[in-house]
């Protein structure tokens, strides 16, 4: 199964975050998943990154498979995201990547599930 890992445990991995190491180092180990971030997520960690930043960081996305987003995906998020910004907030970026999730079966991962109200998505928070 897909494991798709939201940019939040890549970002707090990337700041030094022992619980976002040992989650990565575990879930790497797990001959259950393949590790995968949505090119969404992949997009906020490179467009953010400082100069300095950029060998660990393109190190860390090495790690990972990027799903791409294509018009299926697109279209999927952009119903995911009439039906549930409304009551819950939901962003372009979660809504793209539940729809990836939705497309291919995979399980998301982070830090605040509430990102993910949609019954259909697979969503497990790490630590």
């Amino acid at each position: 199964m897909r494991a798709y890992v939201d940019a939040d445990i890549l970002i707090w991995h990337l700041r030094g975050d022992k619980k976002a190491l040992h989650f990565l180092q575990d879930l790497r180990k797990n001959s259950d998943y393949e590790m995968w971030i949505g090119a969404v997520q992949r997009a906020e960690i490179v467009f953010f990154m400082k100069p300095d930043e950029e060998e660990n960081t393109l190190l860390l996305l090495s790690q990972f498979k990027t799903a791409a987003v294509d018009q299926a995906c697109i279209d999927l998020a952009g119903k995911l995201y009439r039906k549930w910004n409304p009551s819950h907030g939901l962003d372009i970026n979660d809504a793209i990547l539940a729809a990836i999730s939705i497309s291919t079966g995979g399980k998301i991962f982070c830090l605040n599930k509430k990102h993910y109200p949609m019954p259909e998505v697979s969503v497990e928070r790490p630590w």
